[in-house]
């Protein structure tokens, strides 16, 4: 007799046996007991979590000559033992994927317009029904809303969304969820234990995790794994059976990044890297030690962790080491590097230099801190002005060192003692200092240069000025001929390239079109336009306190889209 894998020879043959799924099992045998069973049921979920098992169950039930108190088939009469030998003729499971049109459709309707054969119920399962055409949806609809009262319908989908809300409308849904890691142990270790096999916990955590929750991979990867021949599986027998990364190892390395040590990480990955484990892979593990390690610093969100609890107990405990704000950092620097991976031609390169850039970032204290230690400096006495420091220029030994020292800041007349506590009064008067500033004329070949890097055509139609012109606060750009610079004055192009000046020339100017038909046209001074968005920032509250405390000047305003 040919062998027969796990997931068959273990499959559910009653609703006790059905791993999770709890609150859709009851609601079943509920409706078997209550005689309020739909004629149309459809289960939904992800992969091997139960969804035809479950229809089989329910078509044994509804035929069972002997059926429980709690509504579970008895698996004894004969239509049981039919269904459960697949030869019962009153049971007509079909695959929806290869026999998807209204041909197959029709015939089965011709089908079920008979009696049943032995059983007191023609059941239809049709499995992964979102394959059907749209004509063989059509076709079933008036079937499904008034049924033979000898038929009822069972559907099984994986993809939920393909199909369409006039067959939703007509069924009774079941979503199953994916089975939680804990079920799932629990069962591997019972069958494992039915098997005459000792497997580690360890290495059960590992077919956990890979399981994903769905128990049908599950089991494949325990039969996989049993077929390795031993009565005694540890972890590093499934690692290497199934090629998998060790979670010491995932966790070693989200330790060296966390503690900033380069050795320590990029030896763990050398390690990974020669057993021939997928990058991918191991980067999706690792990001997903991180996510575990954010939810395990906040309060109420460690139930969205479902790992086993060993390793729950190592993340938590790694934790409490670190502040959020940092895991979060050192996980989004890592989420770039995998990405730049995916397109590098040396993945192995592009990883270890992110290693490095997350080892290379400090503790991460939030803007908010800072801004919570300003304030309570500025509760206080106003702060002591620092006297400016020497700078030594070192020259050569045999030379003397000279001293340089600057010059010291302007004196400002005394604040009165009422405002003293508030070093930004409301009326203060506006302090720009641009000290970069560039000439038009002689700079204005630099300038194409710098629009050309971020806008092509831009720099291509300012090419064709005919002459350009500094004066009254305008930038003037006349053009011989108006169809050169048509596009320019388009109200938005208008503002990205007045925001271009003002970045460029760090000047407070306006553009100015002026051709042979039209003279000049001078840009729109609206809310929106860069010069007023120059002042907001120039005078924001906050720009001002700062240049108040560090005793500082505004240097370059940029407003373009590369400083936002």
């Amino acid at each position: 007799m040919s062998y027969l894998v796990l997931a068959r020879k273990s499959r559910p043959q009653d609703f006790n046996q059905v791993v999770g799924q709890v609150p859709i099992v009851k609601t079943l045998q509920n409706s078997l007991v209550r005689d309020r069973i739909a004629h149309a049921i459809l289960f939904s979920g992800v992969r091997g979590v139960g969804k035809t098992t479950l229809a089989r169950i329910m078509a044994k039930a509804i035929n069972c000559e002997q059926r429980a108190a709690d509504g579970n088939p008895c698996n004894k009469c004969r239509s049981c033992t039919e269904i459960k030998a697949d030869s019962s003729l009153d049971l007509y499971e079909i695959d929806g994927a290869s026999n998807r049109g209204i041909q197959e459709i029709r015939e089965l309707k011709e089908k079920i317009r008979f009696l049943p054969t032995s059983s007191k119920y023609k059941i239809i399962i049709i499995d992964e029904v979102h394959m059907l055409t749209n004509e063989a949806f059509n076709a079933l609809l008036k079937t499904l809303e008034e049924p033979p009262s000898h038929v009822f319908f069972m559907f099984a989908t994986t993809e939920l969304h393909k199909i369409p809300i006039t067959i939703l409308s007509r069924c009774q849904r079941y979503e199953l969820k994916r089975v939680s890691a804990e079920n799932l142990k629990t069962h591997f270790a019972r069958l494992a234990k039915e098997e005459g096999v000792q497997i580690a916990d360890a290495a059960l955590n590992l077919i956990v995790r890979e399981s994903e929750g769905s128990v049908r991979d599950g089991l494949s990867l325990l039969d996989q794994v049993f077929s390795y021949g031993e009565k005694e599986i540890s972890a590093n027998d499934v690692v290497q059976v199934l090629g998998l990364v060790s979670r010491d190892i995932i966790l070693n390395i989200t330790r060296a990044l966390l503690e900033n040590n380069p050795g320590s990480a990029l030896k763990a990955l050398d390690e990974t890297f020669n057993f021939g484990v997928d990058l991918k892979r191991f980067t999706a593990d690792l990001l997903n030690a991180f996510r575990t390690l954010i939810l395990c610093r906040i309060e109420g969100c460690q139930e969205l962790i479902d790992i086993p609890r060993e390793e729950l107990d190592a993340f938590k405990k790694l934790a409490e080491k670190y502040g959020h704000n940092t895991i979060h950092m050192k996980m989004n620097l890592l989420m770039q590097g995998v990405e730049e991976m995916q397109y590098s031609p040396q993945p192995r390169l592009t990883l270890e230099s992110t290693f490095l850039k997350i080892i290379q970032t400090d503790d991460v204290v939030p803007i908010a801190g800072i801004l919570a230690k300003l304030d309570t400096l500025l509760a206080g006495q106003p702060l002591p002005k620092k006297k400016p420091e020497k700078i030594t220029l070192k020259t050569a030994p045999s030379e003397p060192e000279p001293r340089i020292t600057p010059a010291p800041p302007p004196e400002r007349p005394p604040v009165p003692e009422e405002t003293q506590t508030n070093p930004i009064p409301p009326s203060s008067p506006k302090r720009v200092q641009q000290p970069h500033k560039r000439d038009v004329r002689r700079d204005w070949q630099e300038f194409i240069a710098h629009v050309k890097d971020r806008k092509i055509w831009m720099a291509q139609d300012l090419q064709r000025t005919e002459t350009i012109r500094e004066a009254n606060g305008e930038l003037q750009l006349r053009f011989a001929d108006q169809a050169n610079c048509t596009l320019l004055r388009q109200k938005d192009n208008v503002k990205l390239l007045t925001e271009f000046v003002l970045d460029f020339f760090q000047k407070d100017l306006k553009l100015r079109f002026i051709t042979p038909d039209k003279g000049g046209e001078k840009e729109l001074d609206n809310a929106d336009s860069p010069h007023k968005l120059r002042n907001k920032l120039a005078n924001d509250p906050l720009v001002l306190m700062a240049t108040e405390i560090f005793n500082g000047q505004i240097g370059d305003i940029r407003v373009g889209p590369r400083s936002r």
